[in-house]
């Protein structure tokens, strides 16, 4: 069986023309990230608290616990299957933020890893690409939904 060296670590980044507080808001507070990201939230993000966030046209969930919260500067929850993500928001001027968002712990073969990997940078990019057209310009482009439309659940 194959192996990695290196387990890989994802990382998505993108500069958002909105001032920190803003910028972080939109992940901690799912009255804003169900607009360009997942459909539901049991609640705010609150560090030590496990929240539910769905994905309703996929028809799947998933559990995180929020395991730090530095308002407007850095937020790590880790999944139910124990990967871990970290969003690091950086000022760069009073109405820039640059997002880093970095996804790593991925288990399994190597080409399970290697997919997981792939699939999450494609996927916290587009979550970025929302976020930013969400944000700049009050545009909800649908990215996350419209990915893999055959995939959505039968109503």
């Amino acid at each position: 069986m194959e192996t990695l060296n290196q387990a890989p670590v994802v990382k998505a980044e993108m500069l958002i023309r909105k001032p920190a507080a803003q910028v972080f808001e939109a992940f901690a507070d799912p009255a804003v990230t169900t607009k360009f990201w997942f459909t539901k939230s049991s609640g705010k993000l609150e560090v030590g608290k496990k929240i539910r966030w769905e994905w309703e046209m996929y028809g799947v969930s998933d559990e995180l616990i929020v395991t730090a919260l530095e308002p407007n500067k850095r937020i790590r929850i880790e999944w139910s299957d124990g990967t871990v993500t970290e969003w690091i928001f950086t000022p760069r001027t009073e109405n820039e933020t640059f997002v880093t968002i970095i996804n790593s712990g991925f288990s399994g073969d190597t080409d399970a890893i290697v997919s997981q990997a792939i699939d999450s940078m494609g996927g916290y990019t587009i979550v970025l690409c929302g976020l930013k057209a969400l944000l700049e310009h009050n545009i909800r482009l649908n990215l996350v939904a419209d990915k893999a439309p055959d995939a959505h659940v039968q109503k």
